[in-house]
């Protein structure tokens, strides 16, 4: 069982690709995450402050080419995270990714592909 995070309350909310979400940053307590794979599904994404894992901020599965816009909706919270994103396993399971520093005030987007996870 995730222990949840108690500095940090976050919205997530399937998004359409617009030039508004592009133009969210971090800063704003906004991102888009997307799904880079030629083939995965990403079923989970997590993240970490210090204070246990966050409960999956995915309502739905992200096909290949998917994106959802991240909203922080706390004013507070810790810039720095770890981050760890949940692929659909061949069983229907979850296969969880590496995990990963992230600094999220900084990104505008974080992407998942077949063998990295990275953000701008």
């Amino acid at each position: 069982m995730m222990k949840l995070g108690t500095t940090l309350v976050f919205l997530v909310s399937l998004a359409h690709s617009t030039s508004a979400f592009s133009q969210a940053t971090g800063k704003e307590g906004k991102f888009t995450i997307h799904n880079k794979s030629d083939n995965n599904v990403v079923v989970g994404f997590y993240t970490n402050d210090g204070e246990g894992w966050s409960a999956n901020w995915l309502e739905e599965k992200m096909t290949p080419g998917g994106e959802m816009e991240a909203e922080f909706t706390a004013d507070s919270g810790k810039c720095e995270q770890t981050l760890q994103i949940g692929w659909l396993g061949a069983d229907g399971g979850e296969v969880l990714d590496d995990e990963i520093s992230i600094n999220i005030c900084e990104a505008s987007n974080v992407y998942a592909a077949d063998n990295e996870i990275y953000y701008d």
